[in-house]
């Protein structure tokens, strides 16, 4: 079955149980597909839904809310850094992100009809219009 045959599948079976969100990050399949083509479906299927990935929201998808993407690399290039200085992994403490980003994209919350508070909008690291 080709991919875009079985996308459409998968929105077909979406839209009959009447699905009203979308988180991306646990939707098996659909996760592995571009976000930019993975927005578009969601959009053309006028569900609401968010992603992990900034990126998302960036691509036209309704918004994004995850762990800092700069902190997370940071950290990582720290962790590398004390490895290759000699440090055992097995030594190092788990790390968290912080930091949490909102991703709104205002235009697609208008093509789906998706109001947001004014509190909600405020605290947002970026509207995208």
């Amino acid at each position: 079955m080709s991919e875009q045959r079985n996308d459409e599948r998968i929105w077909d079976i979406i839209e009959r149980v009447g699905v009203c969100m979308l988180t991306t990050q646990a939707a098996g399949q659909l996760r592995a597909r571009p976000l930019e083509a993975l927005a578009a479906l969601a959009v053309r299927h006028a569900v609401p839904a968010i992603h992990q990935s900034r990126d998302f929201a960036i691509a036209g998808g309704l918004m994004s809310y995850a762990g800092s993407f700069l902190e997370s690399h940071r950290q990582a290039g720290i962790y590398t850094g004390r490895i290759l200085k000699g440090d055992k992994p097995a030594d190092l403490a788990v790390q968290r992100v912080t930091k949490v980003e909102l991703f709104i994209n205002l235009k697609t919350a208008k093509n789906l009809g998706v109001t947001f508070p004014l509190s909600l909008l405020g605290r947002a690291d970026q509207l995208i219009e």
